[in-house]
């Protein structure tokens, strides 16, 4: 996605025509319906998770609140599975990561699971990427130029971390070193917040992973974040500039979480689950929550969310490819 501004005004009129599907009142509503998510706790997206699952009781989609089960691993690929063997009957959603279906096809060929294995809900929050350094770094280091600089005459050191092997931060730091002509060596971890801790602690140079999961660290002044991958700045981090601004347009990304059911779920129980999200991505206060860990929130029908996958992963196929990655590699 190279344009933000066209990319959430495309998910907003999907949002107004998803509210009003008309198959949304024929569905039983479930129990408690349970939310998998395939990172540790604590982290942006998890938050998602949690703030929409809060909204869901007495809504035609469930009886009773949701709860939110972390399945770590594998860059998201757990909770997916588990998934995808779940009953499709509503009882069960999980949240991922758009990578997760649109980039991992390129580069697992033994990837259990595909696009049709999974009904898309609603989309539900908007995030972007960005590249942060840490007391490894000096503090004489205060731009992306200057990294680059460093990185070269440190080779040893200029490693960076990212949420796991085949994410979209993994290929943006990919990038950026090819663009470069720089051995940035990459660490996969499970998850954001781990490769933080080990930026913050000195144990790895910077990290690429979802610029809300640095925002305390970033305040606390425990890191410095030299770009983030939007078309434009992110309203939560106004003075650091984007890797566009910086030379590099080629690395542009604004990826979103978003929710999937079972394949063969029905569609009237898609439609009340999806109705139940985007009414709960509404509330003011979940936008605001949202909004102070670095994600817009955003809800979308399940047509335009599919549509927005499709063409992710016709986007990251070429430049997957480019990268020369694969999980053998």
């Amino acid at each position: 996605m190279t344009n933000r501004r066209q990319f959430v005004q495309a998910l907003g009129g999907a949002a107004a025509l998803g509210a009003l599907h008309p198959l949304a009142a024929l569905a039983q509503a479930v129990q408690q319906a349970k939310i998998y998510y395939g990172f540790p706790a604590g982290s942006a997206g998890d938050s998602v998770a949690r703030r929409v699952a809060e909204k869901l009781g007495d809504t035609p989609y469930s009886k009773i609140n949701a709860v939110v089960e972390n399945k770590p691993g594998a860059g998201g690929r757990i909770a997916l599975d588990t998934l995808k063997t779940s009953p499709a009957d509503g009882s069960v959603l999980c949240l991922a990561q758009a990578s997760a279906l649109s980039t991992y096809p390129h580069i697992y060929t033994k990837l259990s699971y595909g696009i049709a294995d999974f009904a898309p809900v609603s989309i539900g929050a908007v995030m972007t990427h960005g590249l942060a350094v840490g007391p490894m770094v000096p503090a004489s280091v205060k731009t992306l130029k200057d990294y680059i600089a460093w990185a070269k005459a440190n080779p040893g050191q200029a490693s960076y971390g990212s949420p796991g092997a085949g994410s979209t931060p993994h290929f943006l730091g990919a990038l950026l070193g090819l663009n470069t002509g720089t051995d940035l060596r990459h660490v996969p971890y499970r998850g954001s917040l781990p490769a933080i801790n080990d930026v913050v602690g000195g144990q790895i140079a910077s990290s690429m992973t979802p610029v809300g999961d640095y925002l305390p660290f970033a305040k606390a002044g425990k890191l410095r974040v030299l770009a983030t991958s939007g078309a434009q700045r992110a309203a939560y981090l106004p003075d650091v500039p984007t890797f566009t601004e910086q030379g590099f347009p080629e690395i542009v990304a604004d990826e979103w979480f978003g929710f999937f059911a079972p394949a063969k779920t029905p569609t009237a129980v898609i439609a009340a689950a999806s109705t139940a999200i985007q009414a709960a991505l509404k509330d003011k206060a979940v936008a605001e929550g949202l909004l102070s860990v670095g994600l817009v929130a955003h809800g979308s029908s399940p047509e335009d969310m599919k549509k927005s996958l499709q063409s992710e992963y016709e986007r990251w196929g070429p430049l997957v490819k480019k990268i020369g990655f694969t999980a053998e590699s």
